[in-house]
Formats: structure tokens, sequence, C-alpha cells
């Protein structure tokens, strides 16, 4: 299916999924010594789960539909709900909202990747000089501002770990846009967005549930510190990162494609740093404005269409 044009209200669409995407990752800065990461990214799911049911209950008495595209609806699950945000969860334990946020911004990159390498989707000049000056200001937040260390290889284990998540982000973003023909019309299941979310949901919670049995088991501090803040910040991730962002990426991926909405990803990090320095008091540095720049003049270089 081809790529319809950008239109305000899909701008918009794809404009909140960043916006809860950065309180999420202030959320997962403040629950590191109170909730186990992988923990968190159950609890948020199972909590989404339970929202979600009323509205999308309908598609679970479809079984017959669902056993036979189990296999897509469970990749789908592992990448979306069981890997993307337990990686996020697990490098903000050694990295801050901020560059977290910056790394995700190589989204692009992967996106044109897979796009070219899994379903041909070959990206113009323009997408890879924007993709590139992207990638050129995650470089800069890895290295933390001296590019010297890009040759030691020296990384911190967050980034790496958001380098994963964002890889997996990308390739559920092209499981959508570009599913098999089973979800398509006209064999598609009579799903609403409620009831496809739910049926995902319930695939990643057998990923997500798995994640968080071997982290009680083998991690070292996986114990749960309760808070009155506790059950705010699961709601918060249950509602805005889960439901919220969800809908609107699944609306704005599958009207004008994979490669466009992976940009407005990188308005992110815009507010991951307002709300890192009001809440956290970690106020940017001076490689964060270079690397936005650069990330900005990938957007804005990667979305001019030929005259």
């Amino acid at each position: 299916m081809k790529p319809h044009a950008l239109t305000p209200r899909i701008a918009l669409l794809l404009t909140l999924p960043p916006l809860m995407w950065a309180g999420n990752a202030v959320v997962g800065r403040l629950a590191v010594g109170t909730v186990p990461p992988v923990a968190l990214n159950f609890s948020r799911w199972v909590l989404a789960f339970l929202l979600l049911w009323p509205l999308g209950r309908a598609a679970l008495r479809d079984r017959a539909a669902i056993r036979a595209r189990w296999p897509h609806l469970a990749l789908l699950g592992l990448l979306g709900m069981g890997t993307y945000n337990a990686l996020q969860y697990l490098a903000l334990h050694s990295s801050t909202p901020l560059n977290v946020t910056l790394i995700a911004a190589s989204s692009p990159v992967w996106m044109l990747g897979f796009g070219a390498l899994l379903y041909g989707v070959h990206p113009s000049r323009r997408e890879i000089v924007g993709a590139l000056l992207s990638l050129a200001g995650v470089a800069l937040v890895i290295a933390r501002g001296e590019p010297a260390r890009l040759s030691e290889l020296q990384f911190v284990p967050g980034d790496l770990l958001m380098l994963l998540a964002i890889a997996a982000w990308a390739l559920y973003s092209w499981l959508l846009a570009r599913p098999p023909a089973s979800m398509r019309a006209p064999e598609r299941p009579d799903w609403d967005w409620a009831g496809f979310l739910l049926v995902q949901v319930v695939f990643g919670l057998f990923w997500s549930g798995a994640g968080a049995g071997l982290e009680w088991a083998l991690a070292d501090d996986a114990q749960w510190r309760w808070s009155p803040w506790v059950p705010v910040l699961l709601l918060y991730v249950a509602i805005g990162p889960s439901l919220i962002a969800y809908r609107c990426w699944g609306l704005g991926v599958s009207t004008v494609g994979p490669a466009v909405a992976a940009f407005f990803g990188n308005l992110t990090p815009v507010f991951a740093a307002l709300m890192s320095a009001a809440m956290l008091g970690e106020a940017p540095r001076w490689y964060h404005g270079v690397a936005f720049g650069l990330i900005l003049a990938g957007i804005l270089l990667s979305s001019r269409r030929p005259a």
C-alpha cells in the first residue's frame, strides 16, 4: 500500500507519541531503585490489558483468526511490547532520559535499513543524508561530546541497550505498515483498533512476563519498593506510552509509512530535555544541543519533497 500525504491531523497524531515517550523515559528514570525495569514493563502491559479489555474483548473471542495468524501476532508482541520498553527501562539504569531519547533518534536509520533489506523500499538520497545527520547526532551523544571516544568503542551499557531497543521498534513499525496477506483486506479479521492492540498485548504479556520472571530469578536486586508514587507511575506508563502512543503511532505509520513517521520520533528528545530539566534537575549539556541541531537538519532534509 502506497503511503498517503502527511496531513495536519496525522502530524498531530504522530506528535503525541514522542510526548508520551519522553514522559516514559523520565518515569523510567524515576522508577530506578523503586520498580525493577523488566517488571515495570510487564506491569504496564497488565494494566493496559485491563484498560483495553472493555473496548477490544470481542477480538479475543475470534480464536480461529488468532490461531491462524499467531506467528505474526507473536512477533508483534515480542518486538513492540516484550522487547522495546523492557530494554528502554534497563537502559535508564545507566543512562539519562535525554541520552536515551536522543539515541532513539537513530530510528530513521533503522527504518530505512529494514525497509530496503526486507521490503525493497529503497530510500531517496535526501532520506539517506537526513538519516546520516541524525546518526551523527546520536554518535555525538554516545561520545559525550568527545568524538575520540568513538574510536575507543567505550559505550555506556544503557546506550547499547537503547540501540537494540530502537532496532526492535523499527522492525515492529514495518510489520504494522507491511503486514502479511492474512492481515490485509479481504482476509484481515474484523478487528477494530482496540481489538487489534489487545491481541498484541496478550502476546506481549507472554514475552514481558517471561522476562520479568527471569529478572526476578536472576537479578540481584529485583525487589519492589512501594511508595505513594508507584501507582501513579504505573498508571501513566499504562495509559500514555502504551494506549495513547501505540494507537496514534499505528494510525500514523499505516497512513504515511514508517520512514516518514520515524522522523517525528526525533521530537522525543525535545520533550525529554524539558521534562528532565523540570523534574530531574538534569540540565542539557552543550553536545545535546548540537546533536539536536543535527537531528533537526536530518528531519528537514528528509521531509522535503522534490520540486
